[in-house]
């Protein structure tokens, strides 16, 4: 009982957090491939309120390695999921009368961490909902953290590969 509060605790406290300080979140893209970790991490950490993330990600594609940034931000944004399965976990979840909570968690009872890998790799608002779901459905943390992890990166490819190639696109328009 006191890990489930502890857990609460910890998810409103970071959620609190990061969206104080959301307007100053482009300044860690300054530090290079860390600061793209940080982005995504922060930017993930809060539950159900959006922050910015995947707008610096597409940009960083342009100035950095895509791979290497979409590695980067894949882990941080999958390091930051943790609070919605910690909000699950606590068995404190406020989502799980909503209608988008009710479709997700079939999925993530029946397929486990594949519908956490599906769900984490396309942008979509309701990967909390599944995070939340696996915390509830008690997923073990490693099969959790490894699906999503998986999941973020191809996103972050996406967004990073989009980024280092538009940018060539718009060049090739200008030019």
């Amino acid at each position: 009982m006191f890990l489930r509060v502890l857990a609460l605790a910890a998810v409103i406290g970071i959620t609190v957090f990061i969206y104080s300080i959301r307007e100053r979140v482009d300044e860690f893209s300054a530090y290079g491939y860390p600061g793209i970790f940080l982005i995504m991490l922060m930017a993930n950490a809060t539950v159900i309120l959006p922050a910015p993330g995947v707008a610096v990600v597409f940009a960083m594609g342009g100035i950095f390695n895509p791979l290497l940034v979409a590695l980067s931000a894949g882990t941080g944004g999958a390091i930051g999921e943790l609070t919605g399965y910690l909000a699950g976990f606590s068995g404190q979840a406020v989502v799980e009368q909503t209608a988008a909570y009710k479709k997700i968690t079939p999925w993530v009872k029946k397929y486990g961490g594949w519908a956490i890998l599906i769900l984490s790799a396309f942008p979509n608002p309701f990967f909390d909902m599944a995070g939340i779901a696996a915390g509830i459905a008690k997923m073990p943390l490693w099969q959790f953290l490894i699906f999503c992890w998986i999941g973020q990166i191809i996103k972050m490819a996406l967004f990073a590969y989009a980024g280092a190639y538009s940018i060539d696109w718009v060049m090739n328009l200008m030019g």
